[in-house]
């Protein structure tokens, strides 16, 4: 499973502790200290994983995310001392996978590591048909009553699993279980993260509801929708 790792952060003793950790497990890791050296070794070293700090001098990690989205599904985890779910939101809308919070523990990050590049489980089909969906998972793309939604591989995942679960309820811990990995179990604002910008881009312009809310336990996929739109 080691793959190949690039770390961006100006803390120059973040960089330092991150690849050594990482390197004894294995992993070939690369260190940048300004996000526009990571994006320059992002190109000329494509890496399985990108580990970035979201405040840096220059363009920011956000930015950053956004870039890498661009080129492709690699995944990226953000590292930042900002606590505020809105700095989580515009991470994970610009394409980041997982957010950790500094100071972190090296064995927490290095068990988030190993389930971002862990290969995804096999699917038994290459594409899911359900009422107003058309989830074709070879080609990682979501149309909705024909329109095709752009979705972060996050999202995307997430979708899966519901609609592959469609009309049941699936708990909290199964989808954090599945998306993010066992480490993740305790962390239930990744789904409300997650299921809110699933509905404003899969909701926003039908009128139905598609992902409803089951309170304390977790989420039911309809893919047929319903009209009555949740507060």
């Amino acid at each position: 499973m080691p793959g190949r790792i690039l770390v961006i952060d100006d803390e120059p003793q973040i960089t330092r502790v991150l690849r050594a950790s990482l390197s004894a497990q294995g992993y070939d890791v690369r260190t940048a200290n300004e996000p526009e050296e990571g994006l320059r070794v992002f190109k000329e070293w494509p890496p399985d994983m990108v580990i970035t700090d979201l405040m840096m001098p220059g363009i920011s990690g956000v930015e950053v995310c956004r870039e890498i989205r661009s080129k492709g599904q690699t995944p990226v985890l953000v590292l930042s001392v900002r606590e505020h779910e809105r700095s989580k939101i515009e991470a994970f809308d610009a394409g980041a996978d997982d957010y950790v919070t500094k100071p972190f523990g090296i064995q927490e990050l290095l068990a988030r590591v190993r389930a971002h590049l862990r290969r995804a489980p096999e699917r038994t089909t290459s594409a899911i048909e359900a009422g107003d969906f058309v989830i074709d998972t070879d080609a990682h793309s979501v149309s909705v009553q024909g329109k095709f939604i752009h979705l972060t591989p996050k999202e995307f995942d997430l979708l899966f699993h519901l609609a592959r679960n469609a009309g049941k309820v699936m708990t909290h811990r199964a989808l954090l279980t599945a998306v993010w990995g066992a480490q993740s179990v305790h962390q239930p604002e990744y789904l409300r993260v997650f299921v809110g910008q699933l509905r404003k881009k899969l909701e926003g312009e039908t009128g139905r509801q598609y992902i409803q809310t089951e309170p304390w336990v977790g989420y039911r996929f309809s893919p047929e929708g319903i009209t009555e739109i949740e507060d």
